[in-house]
C-alpha cells in the first residue's frame, strides 16, 4: 500500500520530468515544442506559435529532433548561437516561426517591432534588447529580452509586434510556476 502514493505521484508528473530527452517519443517532442508550458499557440487567425527558445526543455527537444529525423531541423543562425553563448545568463529569447521568412515586413514594421515589443512582469515593463530576423535557412524570429523573471513572480507577459504578419500585434502570457523543469525555472 505504501507504494501506491509514490506511484500516483510519479504518474502525475509530466513526461519531461520523468524521462530524459533522448527517451522522449516523437509525439512527446512535438508536445514540448507546441503545447507545453514553454510553447503556446496564440490567436487570432492565423494562429502563431510562440515559444521560449532558451528554455532547457525546448532546447533539448530541438536537439533530439535534429539528431533523430531524416530531414533535420535547420540549425539556428550562427550569429544567434554566438550571441547566446556570450549572453545566456542575462537574456532570454522568445521565438516565433515564420512560414514565409521573406515576408518579414517593411523597414517601418521592423522599426515598430523594435519599439513596441515588451515584456511585463508585475506591472514592470522591459524593452526588447535585440532580435534575430527569420531567414530562408532559419525561418524563426528570435526576440531577445533581459532575463529579469524570478521564480517568485506569478507571470510574464510578452506584447509583440510581428512584422509581415496579419494581425501583427499579439500577446502571450506564461505562468512562472508552470515553467519549472527539474526544480529550476527555465526560460
Amino acid at each position: 500500500m505504501r507504494a501506491l502514493p509514490v506511484l500516483l505521484l510519479f504518474l502525475a508528473q509530466p513526461f519531461w520530468e520523468t524521462k530524459p530527452p533522448e527517451k522522449w517519443t516523437d509525439r512527446e517532442i512535438d508536445t514540448v515544442l507546441h503545447a507545453s508550458p514553454w510553447a503556446e499557440i496564440v490567436g487570432p487567425t492565423p494562429e502563431i506559435l510562440v515559444y521560449l527558445a532558451t528554455a532547457a526543455p525546448i532546447e533539448a527537444a530541438e536537439g533530439v529532433l535534429r539528431l533523430r529525423t531524416k530531414h533535420p531541423m535547420p540549425e539556428p543562425d550562427p550569429d544567434y548561437n554566438n550571441y547566446l553563448s556570450e549572453h545566456r545568463e542575462e537574456t532570454l529569447v522568445v521565438a516565433i516561426p515564420y512560414r514565409q521568412p521573406v515576408r518579414f515586413g517593411t523597414a517601418e514594421e521592423q522599426r515598430r517591432m523594435e519599439e513596441d515589443c515588451e515584456m511585463t512582469i508585475s506591472r514592470k515593463s522591459y524593452k526588447l534588447v535585440g532580435h534575430f530576423p527569420p531567414t530562408g535557412d532559419d525561418p524563426v524570429l528570435r526576440l531577445v529580452f533581459p532575463r529579469e523573471v524570478k521564480r517568485t513572480d506569478k507571470a510574464v507577459t510578452f506584447r509583440l509586434y510581428l512584422p509581415g504578419m496579419a494581425f501583427p500585434e499579439r500577446e502571450v502570457e506564461f505562468r512562472i510556476k508552470d515553467l519549472l523543469y527539474r526544480g529550476k525555472l527555465e526560460m
